[in-house]
């Protein structure tokens, strides 16, 4: 009998996305599988991925490790630490490629004053970010300008002059104003 394959079965997937401050609490932190079931089972293992790799020096790029059955990319940058978890049989090309999207758009919209102030000030478009990268587990997106591109247009102030606007925030309103007048 043929076996039907899902996408699942074919698409790398993601188990979870943490971005987590200098003492292991959580700045942003979403999942996507049901392998941590409870909020306390999430939280223990936050902690004791943090403590692992605390001692590692994943500061000037990217480090894999294997930790639960479960690779995990992970990288610090000031008092953030940035991680994302697949399964054991995930490409690390793939996983590192969304850790390094991620870290990208994020260095974009927040004008590349990345720490935990910043982060926290600005959660609405970091939560964006990681919905335009994964959805359900699914990797969508790795480009940082496309993903800042979507998350800027999202969280835009049309009511905002146009003077404090970005030039794609800008374009984004005029092509808005265009559309209006011609459905008049």
């Amino acid at each position: 009998m043929a076996r039907f394959f899902s996408s699942r079965d074919s698409c790398p997937a993601v188990k979870n996305i943490l971005i987590l401050d200098s003492e292991g609490k959580r700045v942003a932190v979403k999942y996507y599988s049901n392998e941590w079931p409870t909020n306390s089972a999430k939280l223990a293992f936050e902690k004791s991925l943090f403590t692992k790799t605390l001692k590692s020096n994943a500061r000037t790029e990217a480090e894999i490790t294997m930790f639960d059955s479960n690779i995990v990319i992970y990288k610090f940058v000031q008092d953030l630490h940035f991680f994302v978890t697949g399964g054991d049989d995930e490409n690390e090309l793939v996983l590192a490629g969304v850790l390094q999207g991620l870290y990208d758009a994020i260095s974009l919209l927040l004008r590349n004053t990345i720490d935990k102030r910043e982060a926290l000030e600005n959660l609405d478009l970091i939560f964006l970010c990681i919905d335009e990268i994964v959805d359900q587990g699914m990797i969508l997106e790795t480009d940082a300008n496309v993903l800042a591109g979507k998350v800027a247009i999202q969280n835009m102030d049309v009511s905002a002059p146009l003077s404090e606007q970005t030039i794609s925030q800008a374009l984004a309103t005029a092509r808005e104003h265009l559309t209006r007048t011609l459905l008049k």
